[in-house]
């Protein structure tokens, strides 16, 4: 049995339902930058803004995981710091490997 039409339906209507829909040429216009795209907007994105994107977000969360580390290195001794250690030595291997590849190289 197949899922029914109306679960569907209903969120629509209730999201046209609060007010009304008149859109016009002033609701439709740029409002985010002020100003058209410059090339259509389902354009691909080059792969290296990715990888940056992806680069970015590694080392976000290794900051991440640095603070707590700090925090209670008291508490996990010579343990919490080689294994840290290995954590950070990981990180740089593969921080290493991409200025290597070039990821981190903007045209």
């Amino acid at each position: 049995m197949g899922i029914p039409t109306d679960l569907f339906l209903l969120p629509w209507g209730v999201a046209r339902r609060p007010g009304p829909h008149n859109p016009n040429a002033e609701k439709l216009s740029e409002y985010e930058c002020g100003f058209p795209a410059f090339e259509d907007p389902r354009s691909q994105f080059d792969v290296r803004f990715y990888l940056v994107a992806i680069l970015f977000i590694i080392f976000d969360l290794e900051a991440a995981f640095l603070f707590p580390w700090a925090v209670s290195l008291g508490e996990t001794g010579w343990a919490g710091w080689t294994t840290m250690m290995i954590f950070l030595g990981e990180l740089v291997i593969g921080f290493i490997y991409a200025w290597k590849k070039g990821a981190l190289d903007w045209e």
